[in-house]
């Protein structure tokens, strides 16, 4: 099974109605992902393939959790994942992805102009020093830190009533028991990753 096969299939699975050319520009991402992991080393995962799976169908899995927020941030955002996809598939939503690397905040500003994602934008800087940022109705993370790192670091950017959404492997209890103190669980979610055999997560932590 081709690439795009593989992400049209996973598309289905995911029961995900997508705007009008939003799967021809993920295919697009995914080439520009390739072809700039060769010099900037964006990802350990080499394969296309394997890429439609452990990045962007895991990204997709999220989509139908966002609900109805308008703008969502991408903390140690990387390659763009999962902020890139979610814009892709989401055009109203407003995404401001931030990542500290600039090697790799260059990809993510050619990515945005490249699949002309007038509804991103890009921070680079550390998450704990991003100031002057309208505050978001949620901010998520991809393997960014544990909870706790996660709510201390990234708390400051929530609107009143906003949520963070940690994305995970198998359920972190262990990290849920030590949410610092002002911060609960919410939610946890389980995803199912077409493609993909490990355990995901979605872990929605509010304000006490």
């Amino acid at each position: 099974m081709s690439s795009a096969e593989r992400l049209r299939a996973g598309i289905a699975a995911l029961a995900l109605d997508l705007p009008g050319e939003a799967e021809m520009k993920l295919r697009r991402y995914l080439e520009m992902l390739s072809k700039w992991n060769r010099t900037y080393n964006l990802t350990a995962v080499r394969d296309g393939a394997e890429m439609v799976s452990v990045h962007l169908l895991d990204s997709l899995a999220v989509a139908p959790y966002l609900g109805t927020i308008g703008s969502l941030a991408d903390v140690g955002s990387g390659a763009g994942l999962p902020g890139i996809p979610l814009a892709l598939v989401r055009p109203e939503l407003r995404v401001t992805l931030i990542e500290s690397n600039h090697k790799k905040a260059s990809f993510l500003q050619q990515a945005k102009i490249e699949l002309g994602l007038d509804n991103v934008s890009i921070h680079c800087g550390r998450v704990e020093q991003a100031t002057g940022l309208s505050p978001f109705d949620a901010v998520i993370s991809r393997a960014f830190s544990d909870l706790a790192e996660f709510a201390r670091l990234a708390g400051h950017l929530l609107a009143p009533g906003g949520r963070l959404l940690a994305m995970k492997g198998i359920l972190p209890q262990d990290e849920i028991n030590r949410l610092p103190d002002g911060w609960r669980l919410a939610q946890a979610l389980p995803l199912a990753v077409p493609g993909l055999a490990a355990q995901r997560h979605l872990i929605v932590i509010e304000r006490a």
